[in-house]
């Protein structure tokens, strides 16, 4: 492990980027106990937004550092394929979200009033 060499970094570009995608990712990480297995999955648009998100949730939830995550391995997975319930929860055909505070705005510039006597 310590004798390796890096023969070269190149970013990943997906083939279709504007489409939402399901990722499993494998990864070992040190904690302050000891070494631990995970399987996380994501869901964005590419493969580094999927691992941008692993590293903000690793932090948050494990206080685990860059340097202690090893990212085993990142897959695309089905919809039939998902395990968690974070993820699931989206592959409904009929999701709904709510609008939530809707502003009312005025139908002509008129009735914009800057300063409004109470």
């Amino acid at each position: 492990r310590a004798s390796g060499e890096i023969l070269g970094c190149h970013q990943i570009f997906e083939r279709k980027p504007l489409k939402v995608k399901n990722f499993g990712v494998l990864l070992r990480y040190n904690s302050r106990t000891g070494t631990h297995n995970l399987y996380k999955e994501f869901r964005d648009t590419s493969r580094n937004g999927a691992v941008n998100q692993l590293y903000s949730d690793m932090a948050a939830r494990h206080r685990a550092r860059f340097a202690s995550v090893q990212i085993m391995d990142v897959k695309e997975i089905a919809a039939k394929d998902a395990r968690r319930a974070a993820t699931k929860q989206f592959h409904n055909s009929k999701i709904r979200f709510p609008l939530t505070h809707r502003v009312l705005r005025p139908s002509l510039p008129r009735f914009k009033t800057t300063f409004k006597a109470a």
